[in-house]
């Protein structure tokens, strides 16, 4: 933010790091001191000794079994002056880090939710989602927890409808055959179970535009710009003339992404395209057919 000067009314206004004075740079007018300084007071010189200095502990994160706030016993084996321990004091020094975990979990909840957010971060990282959609997933999965929908459901299902929710909230291109892969259920269990979640949390889920979709399609069949761009084009033109409604949005994409590689002479066949997209050849098939006539697309297939 750019401070004006009440004296000559010029923009010129910088702040001194040294007296935390704001001083005008034209007429040298002192506009306001005494400023709190936010930053450190001290200077590193060494790597560890910016984490030794440190007056706070990590922030909080739900993807963690007591939100990162448990004390941890260090397995270093080392006393508190760096000498090594003896045998008799190391082993029981395991003996207590041992039941310090196994009384961390002491109740069902806290069993579920140990086994649950390891599934999680499992899934999250076969699936290559970051770490902050990861989060607001395991911030979900606790609202589940606390209002009782997990009774009598897998907790692997529960973990992929969650994840999958979180996924097509913030618009991130994950399908349900990804899930159903990375959790080992079937696409029929998930579904169900991620209907239930979002009727009972009434979490509002925007519909999947199938232009999400062509990007991830394009680099994984190794197509250029060109029928990326092409691909987006087609999209566009079908959600303008109404042709996604009540179809699969991987089904689209797929068949955009087909009929733009033949435009652009870089041709894929049907099996191609169905492997990566997920989906089947008679689906790509009757979208491309679907998009071919509405849109009056001329393509040689």
């Amino acid at each position: 933010m750019v401070l004006k000067c009440p004296e000559c009314g010029k923009k010129t206004v910088y702040r001194d790091s040294k007296t935390g004075e704001y001083v005008c740079r034209s007429c040298h007018v002192v506009v306001n001191e005494d400023q709190i300084d936010s930053g450190k007071e001290w200077r590193v010189f060494q790597d560890n000794a910016n984490q030794e200095r440190v007056r706070s502990g990590s922030p909080m994160k739900y993807v963690k079994m007591n939100k990162g706030l448990e004390t941890m016993i260090e397995r270093s084996g080392r006393d508190l002056r760096g000498n090594k321990l003896s045998t008799k004091s190391r082993a029981q020094m395991y003996r207590l880090i041992k039941w310090h975990k196994r009384s961390s979990v002491s109740n069902s909840m806290e069993r579920n939710l140990s086994i649950a957010l390891t599934e999680l971060r499992r899934i999250g990282s076969y699936l290559n989602i970051s770490d902050s959609l990861i989060e607001t997933a395991a911030l979900l999965y606790r609202k589940t927890v606390e209002k009782g929908l997990i009774r009598g459901r897998l907790i692997e299902a529960v973990v992929a409808a969650v994840l999958y929710s979180v996924c097509r909230t913030y618009n991130v291109p994950r399908t349900l055959n990804e899930m159903a892969e990375a959790s080992g259920l079937t696409k029929k269990e998930i579904g169900r179970t991620y209907r239930f979640i979002v009727k009972e949390l009434d979490i509002a889920v925007p519909l999947t535009d199938p232009s999400y979709y062509i990007s991830r399609f394009v680099a994984v069949l190794g197509l250029s710009g060109k029928v990326e761009e092409k691909g987006k084009e087609i999209v566009k033109k079908a959600i303008k003339s109404g042709l996604i409604s009540g179809r699969g949005p991987t089904g689209v994409a797929a068949a955009a992404v087909y009929i733009a590689a033949l435009l652009e002479g870089e041709r894929r066949t049907q099996k191609e395209v169905a492997n990566v997209a997920g989906v089947t050849e008679v689906t790509i098939r009757n979208r491309y057919r679907e998009l071919k006539s509405k849109l009056k697309l001329k393509v040689d297939a």
